[in-house]
C-alpha cells in the first residue's frame, strides 16, 4: 500500500527554506562590512546547503531525514538564542526583536519536522519478508 504525504510536508519544507534563507542572510550582514570570501561566508553557505538538502531528503521520504533536517534547524536556532541573548544583555534595542523575529523559521522547521507525521513519514521502510525455510525433520514421520 503507497504511503500518502503527510499535510505538514509542504510547511516543514517551507521553513527549511525559511532558514536557509536566514543562515544567507546572517552570512551577508557578516560578509557586508568587510567583503571577501572569509570562513565564516563558507560556513553561512554550507549551513544553508545542509538545510537545503534535508529539506529535499525530508521531501523524497528518505530513510531518518527527519534527522538531517532537525540537526539542520538545531544550529541556527542555538545561534539566534546566543545572538538574542547577548543583544539583550547589550541593551535590546531593533537587533534584539530582529533576533526574536528570526527565531520563527528555526522553531517552526524543528516543530514540524520532529512531529510524528514527518518522522513516520521518513521511517525506515520494511521490505515484504521473505519466506523462510521450514527445516524438515530428519526422523521418521
Amino acid at each position: 500500500m503507497p504511503r500518502e504525504r503527510p499535510l505538514t510536508l509542504p510547511f516543514a519544507v517551507v521553513f527549511a527554506g525559511l532558514v536557509a534563507a536566514e543562515e544567507l542572510y546572517l552570512g551577508w550582514l557578516l560578509w557586508e562590512p568587510d567583503p571577501g570570501w572569509h570562513w565564516y561566508v563558507f560556513v553561512a553557505a554550507a549551513l544553508a546547503a545542509w538545510t537545503v538538502g534535508g529539506a529535499v531528503l525530508v521531501w523524497q521520504g528518505r530513510p531518518r531525514a527527519w534527522l538531517v533536517l532537525t540537526g539542520a534547524g538545531t544550529l541556527p536556532l542555538l545561534l539566534l538564542v546566543g545572538l538574542a541573548v547577548l543583544f539583550g544583555a547589550l541593551g535590546g534595542g531593533e537587533a534584539l526583536w530582529w533576533a526574536l523575529l528570526m527565531l520563527a523559521g528555526p522553531l517552526g522547521c524543528l516543530v514540524l519536522t520532529a512531529g510524528r507525521p514527518i518522522r513516520e513519514w521518513t521511517a525506515p521502510r520494511r521490505g515484504a519478508s521473505t519466506p523462510s525455510r521450514t527445516r524438515r525433520s530428519s526422523g521418521a514421520g
